[in-house]
């Protein structure tokens, strides 16, 4: 699935964890500095980083890598973390959308990350219930 070798890197000790988790505590402003140049990053590459630095807050070992913008059914259920005939029984049902290449089914990386807000939400809504 990873269009180039993943990178895992294990979890912070625990002092430099909780020090994180209190830097990024209520805070959404990320600053980037590459070469003593500040960059703002658009939203989704914040959301990523803001990501990151909160499973490195937590003390998590992070897997780093890129995805491919169609993906195998097999790799859609990987990334979604359900079974693959799961899935497949979803785009027989139309609840997430397939492309076909051939007889091959192919889901676009959009509708999987789609599908997992959705699913968040839904869980969120459930919790307050």
């Amino acid at each position: 699935m990873a269009l180039i070798a993943p990178r895992v890197t294990a979890g912070l000790p625990g002092d430099e964890a909780q020090k994180l988790k209190q830097a990024l505590a209520g805070s959404h402003d990320i600053t980037v500095f590459v070469d003593g140049t500040v960059h703002r990053l658009p939203p989704q590459a914040r959301d990523a980083v803001v990501d990151l630095l909160g499973r490195f807050s937590r003390g998590e070992a992070v897997t780093v890598s890129s995805v491919e913008e169609l993906l195998t059914t097999s790799q859609a259920a990987e990334l979604a973390g359900i079974s693959h005939t799961y899935l497949r029984n979803m785009t027989d049902r139309g609840e997430i959308p397939v492309e076909y290449r051939g007889t091959h089914r192919r889901i676009r990386l959009a509708a999987i990350m789609e599908w997992l807000e959705a699913q968040k939400k839904s869980k969120a809504a459930d919790a307050e219930s």
